[in-house]
Parts: structure tokens; sequence; C-alpha cells
């Protein structure tokens, strides 16, 4: 194509430079001019940008847990905490996670909000895991069951399911170590199983020896020390009344422990009838000779130790008084005698 008229680079250059010089002296101007309500529309922009995309939406759920889950996508995140009216713009979220922490940015976890919290805030916990839990202490007694047990955590955590920890835990009793926790009050039933089966194996190694030397399985120790566990309270006395039972054992003698009947029928040994001593129960150490069927309760490292190393003894009998003292007899005659002496 051939142009009439030559084309003049430089001229329209020039033109470009002064119509942008004026454009920008007139921008200038305005601003000076109006410098006050230019000030006042980007600060309303920013609080309608604010207000629609960055603040807590108006149903924040404060005083709820909320929880990401393991595994998930950034987006499946920010959709989530939408619907949860955590937070207003899940574009808005994303961006700030990203730029934080990148696309795996997000942790997962349960999350406490106590009260509204803007998308800066969620986010920033979100990407440090920053639950906004505290973990609470929680003391299970040597000798606790169970059923014992799910009472406990009821009191402390949080839509702590009671039927599902019994049914869950029970298959493991006498592997629950009694000790106290430190749980976030939003923790798993699995969880607390799991822990406190690891702090089982962990302090049974602190008597391994002895159970190696006991020429007796962990079951059989672990079964045993349930029972001394709510027979005595000191170290020496578990001793010498497992000295006694195993004793009995060997004799092929019924262990005869009334304390397996208020795991059999929830009730007081001292409520327990003639009637009921004869339950039919692979835990009834009356009907059954030998240990019973499975632990009786949750031992602790005292009673565990008491099982793998009794103090051997010719006793075969043994009570205990009001205080405490327990007696120890050979003879059926000489135990009827201090029980008429020292049991009202």
């Amino acid at each position: 194509m051939e142009f009439d008229t030559p084309i003049n680079i430089k001229l329209i250059w020039e033109n470009i430079f002064r119509k942008s010089k004026f454009f920008y002296l007139q921008t200038i101007w305005f601003l000076k001019t109006y410098k006050e309500y230019v000030s006042l529309f980007f600060i309303f922009f920013v609080i309608i940008l604010y207000i629609f995309f960055a603040s807590s939406p108006s149903k924040f759920p404060a005083g709820v847990t909320v929880t990401v889950e393991e595994g998930s996508s950034l987006t499946e995140v920010a959709d989530y905490l939408k619907e949860r009216d955590i937070i207003r713009s899940p574009f808005v979220f994303k961006a700030l996670v990203y730029v934080r922490g990148g696309e795996d940015g997000s942790i997962a976890g349960d999350y406490f909000f106590s009260k509204p919290r803007n998308v800066f805030h969620v986010s920033r916990r979100i990407v440090l895991g920053q639950y906004g839990l505290n973990p609470v202490s929680i003391t299970i007694p040597e000798g606790a069951t169970v059923v014992e047990m799910a009472v406990i955590y009821e009191k402390y955590l949080s839509d702590f399911d009671t039927e599902k920890f019994v049914d869950e835990a029970l298959p493991y009793e006498g592997y629950l170590f009694p000790d106290t926790y430190y749980f976030l009050p939003t923790v798993k039933i699995n969880e607390i199983i799991t822990t406190m089966k690891e702090n089982f194996f962990t302090r049974i190694g602190e008597i391994q020896e002895e159970i190696n030397s006991s020429n007796k399985s962990l079951e059989e120790i672990v079964v045993m020390a349930s029972l001394l566990e709510e027979e005595a309270r000191t170290l020496e006395t578990r001793r010498m009344i497992s000295g006694i039972l195993w004793h009995r054992i060997d004799i092929d003698m019924p262990l005869q422990v009334d304390a397996v009947f208020p795991y059999i029928l929830g009730k007081n040994t001292y409520e327990v009838t003639l009637e009921e001593l004869k339950i039919d129960s692979p835990y009834n150490t009356y009907k059954y000779k030998g240990l019973p069927f499975g632990p009786i309760s949750n031992p602790g490292l005292s009673s565990l130790s008491a099982a793998a190393n009794p103090i051997e003894n010719d006793n075969i009998f043994y009570l205990a008084d009001v205080k405490g003292n327990t007696y120890y007899s050979k003879t059926f005659d000489e135990h009827k005698r201090k029980k008429s002496l020292y049991v009202p």
C-alpha cells in the first residue's frame, strides 16, 4: 500500500506526548481539586469490598468446631467453609491461602472459632494449623473399666459418644493403660484407644524382664493384674495375693475372687447374693477354675508387676478388714477364725 502523503513519525509521537501530558496534568488537577472526594470514594470502595468479600458472614456459627478433612483440596476446603458460613468468598479465601502456603497450604484438623472472624484470620489459622483448642487433662484411674472410662471421657470431651467408645474399646479391656492424658476436646474415639494402647505397651516395657522370668504369657499377666488391682492397694499386698492366686491355680482350686462380680453384674461385692455367685459367666471364678475369660479392669503398673513377680507363700486364703489390713491363712478353719475376728 502506498500513501500520497509521507508519514511523519516524529510528529505523531509529539502529538501523543502532548495529549498524554495534557491527560496527566488534568488528572493531577482533578486529584488536587477533588482529593477529599477521591479519598472518600476509595475508602468507600475498600469498605464495600471488605463487607462483601472479607468480613465474617452474618450467620457465622460462633462457638462451634469445623473440620478440615485430611486430603481435602483447597477448593473443597473453601467450599466447605462457605457452606458452614465461616467465609463469604471462596475465591478470596483460596487466594489468601495460596499466597501464604500454596495449593496444599490448608492443614487438616478441627478448628474452633469462639467468635466471628474475617477471612484473613480464618485463612491464617488454617495455613498455620492453629486449631484454637486447648488440650484437656484427663486422668484415668488404675483399675478403671472401659465403661467407667466412657463416663470420665464424656465429662471432658465435646460430642463424646459413650456407646461407641464402649463398643470399640471393650475388645482391649486390660490393655488401655490408666494414666493422665492430654486430648483435644474434639479427639476421635479411635485416637483415644490407640493412644492408650500404645501407652500400655510402652509402660509394660518397664517390667518386661519380670514378665519374661514369670513363665506366664502377657495375657495371663494382664488378667491376673486386673484381679489384683481390685483385691489390694499396695504392691506388697498385691504380690502376696498374687502368690496365693497363682498357687490356687497350681492346685486346681477355683480362684473365688469376689472382684469379678461388679464386672459381671454391675453390683458392689457386698450386694451380691449367694444365688448370684452361681451365675453362669466365663468371668465367674467361683464356677470356673483358672483365670477368668479376660481382664475385669485396666490395671496399673504396680498390679502388672505384682502379677509377674508374686511372693511365693504357703497360704491359700486371705481377707481384708475395714481398715485395709490383709490377713492370710493356710487352712480354711484358720481363715474362718480370722474372718470372725477381723471382719464384722
